[in-house]
């Protein structure tokens, strides 16, 4: 133990890590991590639950924050002192009264070692040595390996981040002013020109480059630093230079010149147009691109390219750089625009003609040749620094000509296009704002008493303007100009998605006009790709889906898309995969109601829902070969995709869990009767999502989706099998009388419509809800219901699933020998089946059925071949679930410490996923470990949490819990009854 804690290392001058000897930690997920670093950043000192609560979650913690705390600790205990016994106390992260502390020796964290070095230079300093304080600086400052804390969340990271970074700016201002004091002016200018231009409002840094630049005989770029500095200040802050950096003006102005002093240009155009007054946002790409363009010393022209759909604000974005690189470019600044998106693209010849009069040259010297004129604009601008702008080009071919040969200069162009052709240019691909950022700039045109007012209208209002800043400043803009307006107004005018490109106009602004001449340059055959991949209604269409839509092979849709990515009119968030703009999918919808024949857009709807419907069905029978559900649907229009193993038919279902469900709920609303089957089908085949515990809020609306077009057209079988999807969903949220009511509407309607798997179906899931209800007996007749109905239809998998299920409720009815043949029948006929993820499902009723009859150490082992499985299956719902059911298993075998960690993860897995009922049930399991290992305050914590939770959702086990609480139960009491409901 005391080996291992000499050799703990931990790092926050960057991202938060740890060592112990040569092997790296594992400090798990970000806030575990930000647990660690409160803590770290204390030095030994206690911190109480409630000041880690708010260091972690500030004003808005999660409601069981104090138990999330605790689980972090203990899994951050386990990762310190893995050879510590249940019984040793904690000797690294302790317990101090109701808060922790670490206890690590000196030398344990770099911001420690930083401190010290920083306080033996001054010591150095103080006694007279430069150059011993210097190094040691430089040993302080080379601790750091980035961003400190870099990725953890909460306002203590925050607040430390900040702190941290100021301390090392001091550090640094106190480096350079050695390097000053030691005569290496010369070599630090580089290190200061980048430390300003990334702090432009921090003073210090400017003036010890002013020192450096005059020292080494560049007195004009001196001075022109400190001009920047007045220019900076007035814009941001509105005040002058402190007496500091004027006193080092004055300084390098009573200097005589030196040999570094440029010479005045001949001809300095400065033809940027105004930066934009209300620019927001866009820190990220406005640094990046403002790097790019000073980065120096370099061997070949940078050029940086901003593409992006219209009314993105490309053309904003590269002015307000521009003016931010401006000074880099003493030389002068040529802009253009070059009308790539409308009709008449600019001459690059014409173009040649005025930036060469723009430069000194007469204009009865200017040569007629393109060529001519492109290799005199080179000469002109050799050996100067000139920034050029070329905005709104139309392809790269129009750009080339207008490159500089010159390293010294640097070129920003703009276009919708995604300009390849550039070669080496850094390319900066433009998308709408983030909210934040879209409701600063709401903000600063409106006014923070308007948005402030309403905050939600105006959250609603930047959604429905997609946070597109052309369509964010229309809104503001009428607004603005209608003071008597409430947001809320404006919202409800928005809200008819087909009048809304309509109204995002005002005066000549128009979104739609923005998007209108990209769409005009295509093709036609382009210009019906982009028509009919609008028409679904997922957020993203893959190139299968889009070969579908648009009748095509895979091949030929991927070329059409990347062509329209290439235009900026669809984005490709991940490769084969692609995805509109919401305005822009509008603007599409309109020109295909307008261009497209009707017949035309319900085909390519038809196609993509059987395409859906078949692939997700093959995708079903990989998973859960010979299965009933799959069996049971509607023969499907086409064979769909194929997938060779699980794994690949998983990933699927998880990428296209969006269109699934979307093409669902608008096959529902379609008019054509003839969908909706294949639709509620459809529905059915996403149960591998809902058992993982995933997309149960979309599988519902898309459910409800299908009950309500089911009755109003009296579709009595999609009726039946939406309900029935509904219960799953219900069921697995721990909503059990709800489950039970929607289950009950699917046995009508299957018996009415002669739907043999439905009713077997629906028989299953009363009877689970009946067992989670604590009615054993009703649910033994369920259980048996459905085993004779899947028998009546010959489906044998529905069979291996009654009997498997039915093995939990004849326990609970006391037929403990039946049960477990039962069980183990429904086990064996799954395993002959092989009958994949579900496999595990029978080994877990299995496990709980043994546990039940006294066979734990069975239990236990039935329990990891069922974690494998659903660890394989990426089932974190059911992985959960297990993982209660191993803990109780340890505690009946007298394992109390190993129950309580696997108890602890079965806590973390459920909450992960959401599953209330489930967390509630693990919760109550590791509250009877802990109350066996003699800490009654936390067992009861625990079961507290757990009986809000069973009360909240109206569960049996609240009154099993309670009794727990008031210690009227005996060990083995309510954990091993109502477990088996689990």
């Amino acid at each position: 133990m005391d080996d291992r804690l000499a050799d703990l290392r931990f790092t926050v001058l960057g991202p938060v890590r740890g060592r112990c000897g040569a092997d790296e930690l594992d400090l798990g997920p970000p806030q575990q991590r930000a647990l660690l670093a409160a803590l770290l950043l204390r030095e030994g000192r206690a911190a109480s639950a409630r000041e880690l609560v708010d260091a972690l979650w500030g004003d808005d913690p999660p409601a069981r924050a104090v138990g999330a705390l605790r689980t972090y600790v203990s899994r951050l205990r386990r990762l310190l002192e893995p050879g510590r016994g249940p019984g040793d106390a904690a000797r690294v992260l302790v317990t101090v009264g109701g808060g922790y502390a670490l206890r690590l020796p000196g030398g344990a964290l770099d911001a420690a070692d930083f401190e010290r070095d920083l306080a033996a230079a001054e010591a150095a300093r103080a006694a007279g040595d430069p150059a011993g304080a210097r190094e040691l600086l430089r040993t302080a400052l080379g601790r750091w390996r980035g961003e400190p804390l870099a990725g953890l969340p909460g306002p203590f990271a925050e607040a430390q981040r900040a702190r941290l970074a100021e301390r090392r700016l001091t550090a640094l201002d106190r480096r350079f002013a050695l390097d000053l004091e030691l005569g290496d002016h010369t070599e630090i200018v580089a290190e200061l020109s980048a430390l300003v231009a990334e702090h432009p409002l921090r003073e210090r840094p400017r003036g010890l480059l002013m020192l450096a630049l005059s020292r080494s005989g560049r007195q004009a770029e001196a001075l022109a630093v400190y001009d920047d500095a007045r220019r900076v200040l007035a814009e941001e802050l509105g005040i002058e230079p402190g007496p500091e950096l004027g006193g080092i003006h004055a300084r390098v102005l009573a200097s005589p010149g030196g040999p570094g002093t440029p010479a005045p240009a001949a001809a300095r155009p400065a033809q940027l147009p105004g930066d934009v007054a209300d620019f927001t946002g866009r820190a990220e790409q406005v640094d990046a691109l403002c790097a790019a363009l000073r980065a120096r010393p370099r061997r070949a022209l940078p050029v940086c390219a901003v593409a992006g759909a219209g009314g993105v604000g490309k053309t904003a974005l590269a002015v307000h750089v521009a003016h931010r690189v401006r000074d880099d470019h003493p030389d002068g600044q040529l802009y253009v625009d070059l009308r790539g998106a409308g009709g008449e693209p600019a001459d690059p010849r014409s173009v040649l003609g005025s930036f060469l009069q723009a430069l000194g040259v007469a204009r009865d010297a200017v040569p007629d040749g393109l060529a001519e004129r492109a290799a005199l604009y080179r000469t002109r601008l050799a050996g100067r620094r000139v920034l050029v702008l070329l905005d709104n080009a139309r392809d790269a071919e129009q750009v080339r000509p207008l490159l500089p040969g010159d390293p010294g200069c640097a070129v920003l162009v703009t276009s919708r296009a995604k300009l390849g052709g550039l070669g080496a240019a850094r390319f900066v691909d433009l998308d709408a704002m983030e909210p934040a950022e879209s409701l600063a700039l709401l903000t600063r045109i409106v006014g923070d008493a308007r948005t402030g007012a309403e905050p939600g209208a105006a959250a609603e209002l930047l959604e429905l303007c997609g946070h597109l800043p052309l369509a964010v400043r229309i809104v503001a803009a009428r607004l603005a100009a209608r003071p008597s307006w409430t947001v809320a107004s404006l919202l409800r005018r928005l809200g008819d998605e087909d009048r809304r490109l309509a109204e995002l106009r005002v005066a000549d602004l128009a979104v739609e006009a923005a998007f209108r001449p990209a769409y005009r340059r295509l093709d036609e055959r382009r210009r019906r790709a982009f028509r009919l991949l609008a028409l679904a209604d997922g957020p993203s269409v893959s190139r299968e889906a889009a070969a579908v839509l648009l009748g095509t092979d895979a091949f030929d849709a991927e070329e059409l898309c990347e062509s329209l990515v290439d235009v900026s009119l669809l984005r490709s968030p991940t490769a084969g995969r692609y995805r509109y703009h919401d305005l822009v999918r509008l603007y599409a919808r309109g020109r295909a109601a307008a261009d497209e024949p009707a017949a035309e857009r319900a085909a390519a709807l038809r196609r993509l829902l059987h395409f859906c419907l078949a692939t997700a069905r093959n995708a079903h029978l990989t998973l859960h070969p010979g299965d009933g559900r799959a069996l049971n649907t509607l023969p499907p229009h086409g064979r769909g995709l194929g997938f060779a193993d699980q794994r690949s038919a998983r990933d699927w279902l998880l990428a296209e869990a969006g269109t699934l469900f979307a093409a669902v709920a608008q096959a529902a609303r379609d008019a054509d009767r003839s969908l909706l089957p294949p639709a509620a089908d459809l529905l059915l085949m996403t149960d591998a999502l809902v058992d993982a515990g995933l997309y149960r809020h979309e599988c519902e609306q898309a459910a409800h989706a299908v009950i309500d077009a089911a009755w109003e057209r009296r579709d009595l079988r999609s009726e039946g099998r939406a309900h029935l999807q509904l219960g799953w969903v219900y069921l697995s949220a721990g909503r059990i009388a709800d489950a039970a009511a929607v289950c009950r509407t699917a046995l009508r309607r299957g018996r009415e419509t002669g739907d043999g798997w439905t009713v077997g179906d629906a028989l299953a899931r009363l009877g689970a809800c009946a067992l989670m209800a604590g009615r054993p007996a009703e649910a033994v007749r369920h259980k048996e219901a459905a085993l004779a109905a899947f028998r009546e239809i010959g489906d044998r998998y529905g069979e291996a699933d009654a009997w498997a299920g039915l093995g939990r409720p004849l326990l609970g009815a006391g037929r403990a020998a039946e049960a477990v043949a039962a069980a183990e029948r429904g086990l064996s006929l799954h395993r002959a089946l092989g009958s994949g993820a579900r496999i595990g499902h029978a080994l877990y009723q299995s496990a709980v059925v043994l546990e039940g009859v006294g066979r734990p150490a069975e239990a236990v082992a039935r329990c990891g071949e069922a974690l494998r499985v659903f660890r394989g299956a990426r089932n974190r719902r059911w992985e959960g679930l297990t993982m209660v059911r191993t803990a109780a298993a340890l505690l009946a075998l007298g394992s109390p410490a190993e129950a309580a960690r696997t108890a602890a993860d079965a806590v973390a897995v459920t909450g992960e996923v959401g599953y209330a009922w489930g967390r509630a049930q693990a919760l109550r399991v590791l509250g009877r470990a802990l109350h066996d290992l003699g800490d009654a305050d936390a067992a009861r914590e625990r079961w507290t949490e757990a009986l809000r939770i069973f009360q909240r959702l109206n569960a049996p086990e609240t009154g099993e819990v309670r009794t727990l609480l008031h210690g009227h139960d005996g060990p083995e009491g309510p954990v091993t009854r109502s477990a088996s409901t689990a």
